[in-house]
């Protein structure tokens, strides 16, 4: 009998190396050791190597970063940032776990509450496409 019900493997790798230009949409699990130039979305969780530069959004059920993210992270569930990591943008997640050395420059919503998290995370959004408009 299993006593997780997340599908734990690993259904895309982009590899060290790797550069890809526009935005990825992903069905599950991926980890990331290459470069993305725009955003990142994926169904499941993200892992997002101490090479990785990712320049757009990340959004995911979960996220560990371990690289430099330019944009945005919303993980609902869970958000990790190794020592490694840099985050350059807003960070929205319900639990949020940060290691030593870690950059982040950006607004930050962590609440366990599921109504607090989503009210909070709309009312930002709607600041920031209110702040975007007028800019």
């Amino acid at each position: 009998m299993a006593l997780f019900t997340d599908d734990i493997s690993i259904n895309t790798l982009i590899g060290s190396g790797s550069a890809i230009s526009g935005n990825v949409k992903i069905n599950g699990f991926v980890r990331v050791d290459g470069d993305i130039d725009g955003n990142l979305e994926a169904s499941g969780n993200v892992i997002i190597g101490e090479n990785s530069r990712i320049n757009g959004d990340v959004t995911a059920k979960s996220a560990v970063i371990g690289g430099i993210v330019l944009g945005n992270v919303y993980a609902p569930e869970s958000l990790k940032l190794l020592s490694s990591s840099a985050v350059i943008g807003d960070i929205s997640t319900k639990k949020l776990q940060v290691e030593n050395n870690v950059i982040i420059h950006g607004h930050c919503i962590s609440l366990k509450n599921e109504d607090e998290f989503e009210k909070a995370s709309s009312q930002h959004l709607d600041a920031q496409s209110i702040k975007s408009k007028a800019i």
